[in-house]
């Protein structure tokens, strides 16, 4: 259990965490030249049109599929995975879907008890977990009996609650840098300071805390829905990076925003996620991967890097 002083850092160190996950647009053209292809999905439950960047396994037959989500200020327009990664040219080949859905900034990826003034109608967990595997079987071939789904930062919270949510739906599921442990004290409060700082109530997304439905969606909690699933759990200590010198305060390239930004978000990750890793461990059957770096800030360098690693240890091993 956290100390009263570490709850107090780690309060501070999560509500850091809308800073992250920033993105920019990207045509449907630059999105084919990155490796997947922009489909639109209606979703009836959202009311809308939900563009999604598919990567398809082609072939005959049925096929796995992987659901990547976005961090925290996803736009609409396109996908962290597509500005910073190469990780959808990267999968092509593999004979597996990849469906990478733009939006959902701010919704942690969930049912919303109520209509948001902002962020408006979120029901993404019925959209990702039953409107777009429909569409997936039916235009992609997917099986819908071997899924994964991975996320980073606000996602990797997501990612880790949707398969514990539906364990009978997904078999293997990867967490960058999340934060599970949803109701332990100083992380509830920086989720609901994240939503706010995307100009949602976090009231409307699992009602007044600690009621409504905060303890329906903790991983941590529901960590033992993952018997006999594979699971992976990667973060850094935040202690410089290997990729940039500039966050590291003794190097004369030192640039304090980009520090402030970076580092206090992956000393929480780490944080919350070796919490969970302790929960999950003990989960009969688990296939349990984890990569808690003696480095690593909160970005796409770590998480291009961990993605990688979790296909070959946890999602491949789960599909074929």
């Amino acid at each position: 259990m956290l100390t009263r002083a570490r709850k107090r850092l780690v309060a501070g160190l999560v509500g850091l965490m809308a800073v992250s996950g920033a993105t920019v647009a990207v045509a449907p053209e630059a999105a084919a030249a990155r490796g997947c292809t922009v489909e639109y999905v209606h979703s009836n439950a959202m009311h809308k049109n939900i563009p999604v960047c598919i990567v398809s396994a082609g072939g005959g037959g049925g096929k796995p599929t992987l659901y990547l989500l976005d961090g925290l200020r996803a736009p609409n327009n396109t996908s962290g995975w597509l500005q910073n990664t190469d990780v959808a040219r990267w999968m092509n080949g593999k004979g597996t879907n990849v469906a990478i859905p733009f939006g959902g900034g701010g919704s942690f990826y969930t049912d919303w008890e109520q209509v948001d003034p902002k962020l408006g109608l979120n029901r993404w967990e019925t959209f990702l977990t039953r409107e777009l595997p429909r569409y997936m079987a039916s235009h992609h071939g997917s099986d819908n009996r071997r899924n994964g789904i991975a996320g980073l930062s606000m996602s990797g919270t997501s990612a880790l609650n949707l398969a514990s949510r539906h364990p009978g739906f997904y078999q293997a599921v990867a967490s960058y840098s999340g934060y599970p442990t949803v109701t332990m004290p100083g992380f509830t409060q920086g989720i609901q300071a994240s939503v706010a700082e995307m100009g949602g109530n976090p009231f409307n997304m699992w009602g007044f805390y600690p009621a409504g439905q905060w303890f329906a969606n903790d991983p941590f909690l529901s960590a033992g829905n993952l018997a006999n699933h594979y699971v992976y759990v990667s973060a850094g200590t935040g202690v410089g990076s290997k990729y940039d010198s500039s966050v590291n305060p003794t190097a004369p390239n030192f640039d304090p925003v980009k520090f402030a930004q970076m580092i206090p978000l992956e000393v929480a990750a780490s944080t919350s996620s070796q919490l969970y890793i302790g929960r999950v461990a003990l989960v009969p059957g688990v296939k349990l991967t984890t990569r808690i770096t003696p480095d690593g800030t909160h970005w796409w360098d770590y998480w291009q890097s961990d993605f990688k690693q979790s296909w070959r240890t946890t999602f491949r091993p789960a599909f074929f």
